[in-house]
């Protein structure tokens, strides 16, 4: 299929697919229209074959970000890249490892297959890395919290070992219902940082350590072991520019694989997961001696960040921003899988591109310009670790303190319309206050999202801006679909999960009602409009671990805050 004709006829851009329902069960004439049909053709586009899965650095990606460019000219958008283009160069590094890896006790010798065993890769941009005969030592959660007087390490020296860590935070139980997890300590069910994959690494590098392997578990990390194997048993890329303490090696090992090693120690894995949990646990040699060794396959990139601008009108609050993002990447194409091996990216995310592009033509149907300018972010690499975000992040087109908020869009609500929208992080920042609002003016409710212990606040690219300081919003569906049984929304999110999550099968499903969305799409579009008009400067509320360093940012000289 010819990408270039999947774009709708400019005059229907704001219509109302025929025969769908109310744009809103309260059907306020002031609220915006936009077309779910709009939304299905341009995600329809952009999980087509021809774009191969959008993996940075390919023709996919020359064609995903000038589809895209093009859409935000349409949409009434000027370049806002790098000298006057519409695009901000990001460059990385993609490597290709090839693992040997294993363990050794005594006279025992155990390898580890990579990938069913182990996937593993250098955190550094280098040709090769790894480690030999370093010793393993089991450190629970790897989590050192001195605000819940939480320390895993104890002080024990890990330099130059490879420290084998539990996924997601210690689920520390509540005192007066063993059944419950203590509120108290690391938000009880939700996950902290703390428990995301990336802080471990972080953690483990701090002290030292030359390896850093965390235990695969489907529950606790929130999805199967295909996923490791799908994201990072394949091309990777970095930012090319590393910065900050790394471990030699880090990956991801198998709950089987991990079971053999403590059998091999003399260690029952589940006594020690159950010891974890406890403040006063000490990190366990394991007595075993790991050997990774990673050959890599290196290929220098400039990916690109796409980036529409409205300027606003007003002579001081024009240098304010309100920033929309959503990643435009997706995981490419594995020759070895059976069939075409495109990962097209239906759901994750050529719909929150759809939306990100169906919000900028919102803004542009509005008869007088904002104060303040809005910025459209669409990013590259979120699958490869937030990189897009991250590297705007530290390099910004426009100045952090001029940054009134980020709102994002990562997955769109294919399934209907609901009664419920779902906020990622629900309390942080009084950015949720205005979506409760704005939900109300649809007949809706604000609700937390449904499965907290998956830690979906630090996996999508509003995250890097949370931790810059900006407030961030990130929605999510809702579950309580309009002509459905209970449980019923909740049952597709699992299928969506089990089946498709990052497997070549996330393409446009027959049956597909982006109608929902559309209704999630207004909430965003008028929260942002509210924030560029003034004077709502957003905030962090108190207790977030973000508060900080808005607030340091926000005293520096000139933040045009009102």
């Amino acid at each position: 299929m010819n990408w270039r004709w999947c774009i709708p006829a400019l005059g229907f851009l704001f219509l109302t697919a025929e025969g769908a329902p109310p744009a809103t069960p309260s059907a306020n004439p002031d609220l915006p229209r936009m077309a779910a049909a709009n939304l299905l053709a341009r995600t329809r586009t952009l999980a087509d074959d021809e774009f191969e899965g959008r993996a940075p650095g390919s023709r996919g990606e020359e064609l995903a970000t000038r589809w895209i460019a093009e859409q935000f000219a349409v949409a009434g958008l000027s370049p806002g890249g790098t000298d006057g283009t519409w695009f901000q160069k990001v460059p990385m590094v993609g490597l290709r490892s090839a693992v040997t890896a294993g363990f050794t006790l005594g006279d025992r010798k155990d390898v580890w297959t990579s990938p069913q065993d182990l996937v593993a890769w250098t955190p550094s941009p280098e040709a090769r890395g790894g480690v030999t005969n370093s010793e393993l030592v089991f450190v629970g959660y790897g989590v050192v919290a001195p605000e819940y007087g939480w320390d895993d390490f104890k002080g024990v020296d890990v330099r130059g070992k490879t420290v084998v860590m539990l996924v997601n935070d210690p689920p520390v139980p509540d005192p007066s219902d063993p059944a419950a997890l203590d509120s108290r300590m690391f938000r009880g069910k939700a996950m902290t940082y703390y428990g995301r994959w990336t802080y471990k690494f972080e953690s483990a590098a701090l002290r030292g350590a030359a390896g850093a392997l965390v235990v695969h578990e489907t529950g606790p990390a929130g999805y199967p072991w295909f996923v490791v194997v799908n994201s990072w048993a394949r091309e990777n890329f970095q930012l090319e520019q590393v910065e900050g303490p790394r471990v030699d090696v880090a990956g991801w090992l198998s709950l089987e694989a991990t079971r053999r090693l403590f059998a091999a120690a003399g260690e029952d894995f589940d006594v020690l997961k159950r010891r974890a949990v406890e403040r006063t646990f000490r990190p366990v040699p394991l007595r075993a001696r790991a050997d990774i060794q990673i050959t890599n396959e290196l290929r220098r990139i400039v990916s690109r960040n796409v980036v529409g601008i409205r300027a606003g009108s007003d002579p001081v609050l024009a240098n304010d921003w309100v920033v929309y993002t959503a990643h435009w990447d997706h995981l490419g194409k594995d020759p070895r899988l059976d069939g075409d091996g495109i990962f097209n990216g239906a759901l994750d995310n050529a719909s929150g591109t759809a939306g990100l592009i169906g919000i900028a033509e919102e803004f542009g149907r509005l008869t007088e310009p904002t104060k303040r300018s809005v910025m459209f972010l669409a990013l590259t690499g979120e699958e490869q670790g937030l990189l897009g975000a991250r590297f705007y992040a530290t390099h910004p087109l426009h100045p952090l303190r001029r940054t009134v908020a980020n709102l994002n869009l990562d997955g769109l609500n294919p399934w209907g319309r609901t009664r419920d929208v779902a906020v990622v992080g629900l309390g942080n920042s009084t950015l949720d206050d205005l979506a409760i609002r704005e939900a109300e003016r649809q007949g809706r409710v604000v609700t937390s999202e449904p499965m907290p212990e998956k830690g979906m606040f630090y996996r999508s690219d509003h995250f890097e801006f949370a931790k810059v300081g900006v407030p961030a919003l990130y929605l999510k569906s809702g579950l309580d679909y309009l002509g459905r049984p209970p449980g019923w929304g909740k049952a597709q999110a699992d299928v969506f999960t089990e089946r498709d999550y990052h497997k070549v099968s996330d393409e446009v499903k027959d049956g597909w009602d982006f109608a929902g969305a559309v209704e999630d799409l207004q909430i965003l579009f008028r929260i942002g409009l509210e924030l560029s008009q003034g004077p709502v400067w957003p905030e962090w509320k108190p207790g977030t671990e973000f508060k900080a360093v808005r607030d340091a940012m926000m005293r520096e000289p000139a933040s045009g805050r009102p």
